[in-house]
């Protein structure tokens, strides 16, 4: 009788959590079939939240996830995954493209970072953005096919930027993650290598892309557009092209090819230049039910 109602409450409280997710959690389905479907622009967030104790262990771990230093992220090697990331099909590099100092392994969430803050600088679009909030990390792709998640964007705010938020009379926060005493706003996945292995037009679009779904206002929340497809509008298609010529754009106005060059490589390129691909392998981001202030 015990083990039945253990797992009655485990399963009211996965119901919970997924319905929260549904409502106010806004992640990037269209490019990953496997998340939940996304609330559209209609949803009615609840902002009258409870008081919360400062005392109570919200402000800690697994609430507040928070490295000292860049260095001190976890930093693991992408693996190669098929027969077209070997030593061999890396040796054609073009010498002329510049990727960094080659005695030392491709940093990708660094390079990646970079480049933000470039764009950041150059498209008006994204200019209110302050790139340094914006985690890079990377998943490990399970199979050598191009097709399938290429990147993805995780807001680490609620709808309308907030923290917490009431849900069926119970207070949730979204985990922070904080690095070097800089808080994050936003984490960007990419799927490697399969990121890496796409032309450079397509790595610019998906850029680009991840890009256009962060908030105008840049509080943690996501963009959203009129209509009820309020991530990708009505269409994807339309969605990725604009996404093409701001890119063009930002090529032709004035960007540093020290920045982009990278993404002229594959993989399989980096790795025979650089001898290792590393990045940085974050958990994915938790809503977590916290503590009310005691009366």
């Amino acid at each position: 009788m015990a083990m039945l109602v253990a797992r009655y409450l485990l399963l009211v409280d996965r119901v919970m959590r997924r319905s929260l997710i549904h409502s106010a959690w806004l992640t990037d389905r269209a490019l990953d079939p496997n998340m939940p479907a996304t609330a559209n622009e209609d949803v009615v967030v609840n902002t009258d939240v409870a008081p919360i104790n400062s005392a109570a262990p919200w402000r800690e771990s697994p609430y507040v996830l928070s490295w000292n230093s860049v260095a001190d992220l976890p930093y693991r090697e992408v693996e190669p995954i098929g027969p077209n990331h070997t030593w061999a099909a890396g040796l054609a590099v073009p010498p002329w493209i510049d990727s960094g100092q080659r005695e030392e392994p491709f940093d990708f969430g660094r390079a990646i970072s970079e480049l933000l803050v470039d764009i950041c600088r150059h498209v008006p679009e994204f200019s209110a953005f302050n790139s340094h909030q914006i985690l890079i990390g990377f998943l490990q792709a399970r199979h050598a096919r191009g097709h399938g998640l290429q990147a993805r964007v995780t807001p680490l705010r609620f709808v309308n930027g907030q923290l917490v938020r009431t849900a069926r009379g119970r207070l949730f926060q979204v985990q922070r993650f904080i690095v070097a005493d800089v808080e994050m706003l936003y984490v960007m996945t990419f799927c490697l290598p399969r990121f890496l292995d796409q032309s450079f037009d397509n790595k610019m679009v998906t850029i680009f892309h991840e890009l256009f779904h962060i908030g105008e206002k840049f509080d943690g929340d996501l963009r959203r557009h009129a209509g009820r497809c309020s991530m990708h509008t009505s269409s994807k298609t339309a969605y990725d092209l604009h996404m093409g010529h701001l890119a063009r754009a930002y090529l032709a106005g004035g960007a540093n090819p020290a920045l982009h060059g990278f993404l002229r490589l594959n993989y399989a390129q980096l790795r025979a230049r650089h001898g290792r691909v590393i990045g940085v392998k974050l958990p994915r981001p938790r809503i977590l039910a916290v503590p009310v202030a005691e009366e």
